[in-house]
């Protein structure tokens, strides 16, 4: 009984040591890849691009500098809704224009463990836009926050995968293919049109108040499902507005800037957030299984129509009935073998073009309409250059996209628009491998960040009139706009440039055109000039515009 016992205790202290002995194990391996991921990499980091003349403020172990971004930041934090025209310009991202006051064009700088690596220089960004490797992706801290937003879609992946979505979405908006939407873009428009004439006339006279940034918003929703999706625009709104819920809940700050491991915690914002993405899945997934019926009933009908971009990813990631496939969708079958994955991958895509396909218009619209009321020389320049193109223009003839293209004047108020208000106003680019740009050396693992708007503004590159809306300076093009002209970057930069640059800025002209033959706008008295990032440069109080009936 004694010697059962004395071996008892024994084993209770043999399995003391080895829990304390796993436990120690365990600690110190976390240590080591806590020091390796906290210290020896940022060091390592740092260190050569110091060794390339790079300089920056000094940054914390653990924190990095965010203690001086956060104290700099309340320094402006009431700038936005200053009653100077462009005071807010400086609440954006105040740290960054400090810092390169401090440290020059090009500077770097830590949020944390990871480091980042600020390019101002024009030369350095024409450099930038020539790296084609694909090395060079998105920044995986950035879209982690968006992954209920964007899931697995081109805007997110990166290396094989994003060259797959990218060669399968982008021939869908070159120009020969947007010509057939041209109908689409034409009809929503002129339903816009005929609703604002209803609520002109309802008011009693010639004009009305109309809060344009909903309306831009319904109107690229309505073109981007018929155009894309094949007319089912009814799912399409309730997913526009589910996805502008998710929006603003991934734009707040705890959500954007806290840590990893808090994004898992079933905490009552992060629920909000994970019930509206399996509700924007859901709608999507009914607008497949919809399309895929449409699809069978025009087989079975011998009927032949143009095919929708939804249609061109459906057929180049889902095998045929008869096992064919094409060699995109070869390649992809390698890269996602289960079907449940090549579906996610169509939802996420969808998502994509759902969320960036009609924000990024619809505001490019607003700004451009605020930028009109706010100077009506330009709106009176642009009428009659309309009118000169399309004589008949109240007739419902389709536009043709030939003579939309030529229209010298609206094209420099859009660029103009977009170099003052690009809805885009930063764009950031990771090292997934060690990297050559130019002469400089990136190391693995830098984030590469442009601040879009503070190169727009520069006045190095643009003159001293550079906070001014003058659409004159793009007369000789881009090229004679400014010094540097590889600093205008309003659609993002090098091979991730956005692939939907041309149907976004046709369908702007298309609206435009019909809007500006129809109305003239004006600044209401309830218009209040502050505009606001989050996730997209918007305005704060919305865009309230007197719109006449001509």
């Amino acid at each position: 009984m004694e010697g059962g016992e004395w071996v008892w205790q024994w084993q209770i202290i043999i399995t003391k040591e080895m829990v304390l002995s796993m436990a120690a194990i365990v600690v110190s391996f976390m240590v080591v890849i806590i020091w390796k991921n906290m210290w020896l990499k940022p060091q390592r980091i740092r260190s050569v691009l110091q060794n390339q003349g790079i300089k920056g403020p000094k940054p914390s172990f653990l924190l990095g500098n965010l203690s001086e971004i956060k104290r700099i930041q309340s320094q402006f934090s009431n700038l936005s809704s200053s009653s100077q025209a462009e005071e807010w310009f400086h609440s954006l991202l105040p740290f960054l224009q400090h810092w390169r006051k401090q440290y020059g064009a090009t500077f770097m700088y830590s949020t944390g463990h990871r480091q980042n690596l600020y390019v101002g220089d024009p030369k350095l960004l024409k450099e930038l836009n020539r790296t084609r490797t694909l090395d060079l992706g998105r920044s995986t801290y950035v879209t982690n926050t968006l992954k209920p937003l964007l899931g697995g879609g081109i805007f997110r992946v990166n290396g094989s995968h994003w060259s797959f979505q990218r060669n399968l979405i982008a021939p869908q908006f070159f120009l020969s293919k947007i010509k057939n939407m041209v109908d689409f873009m034409e009809e929503s428009t002129r339903e816009i049109i005929r609703k604002w004439e209803r609520i002109i006339e309802q008011s009693g006279g010639k004009t009305a108040e109309i809060v344009i940034d909903n309306e831009m918003k319904e109107l690229t929703a309505d073109i981007i499902s018929k155009a894309c999706f094949g007319g089912s625009y009814s799912l399409g709104n309730q997913i526009f507005a589910k996805i502008t819920a998710l929006e603003n809940l991934l734009a707040k700050p705890s959500v954007q800037f806290g840590f990893l491991y808090l994004r898992i915690l079933p905490t009552k914002e992060n629920k909000e957030i994970w019930r509206l993405a399996k509700e924007i899945e859901e709608l999507i997934l009914k607008v497949l299984h919809r399309h895929k019926l449409q699809n069978h009933m025009s087989k079975y009908q011998n009927q032949n129509h143009t095919k929708d971009l939804l249609q061109v990813i459906l057929e180049n990631t889902v095998n045929d009935d008869d096992g064919s496939r094409s060699a995109w969708g070869r390649i992809w079958k390698k890269l996602m073998k289960r079907k449940s994955e090549t579906q996610k991958m169509i939802v996420d895509n969808c998502k994509s073009i759902y969320f960036a396909g009609s924000d990024s218009t619809a505001l490019l619209l607003t700004w451009v309409l605020i930028q009109l009321s706010l100077h009506p020389q330009w709106q009176d320049r642009l009428r009659a250059e309309i009118f000169e193109t399309f004589p008949d223009i109240s007739s419902h003839d389709v536009l043709d996209i030939d003579k939309l293209r030529k229209m010298k004047q609206l094209s420099m108020v859009v660029q103009e628009s977009l170099r003052l208000y690009g809805p885009a106003i930063i764009t950031s680019r990771e090292a997934l491998e060690e990297v050559k740009v130019g002469d400089m050396v990136v190391p693995k693992g830098t984030n590469i960040l442009v601040f879009l708007t503070a190169i727009h503004r520069d006045t190095e590159i643009w003159g001293e009139d550079a906070d001014e809306f003058k659409p004159e300076r793009f007369e000789g093009g881009v090229s004679e706009a400014c010094k540097y002209p590889q600093a205008y970057l309003p659609f993002g930069l090098g091979t991730r440039i956005c692939a939907g640059q041309n149907f976004a800025l046709i369908q702007a002209d298309i609206a435009l055109v019909l809007l500006l033959a129809n109305f003239s706008f004006s600044i209401s008295p309830n218009y209040r000039h502050s505009p606001f990032y989050r996730l997209v440069l918007f305005p704060q109080y919305g865009a309230p515009l007197l719109v006449t009936k001509l």
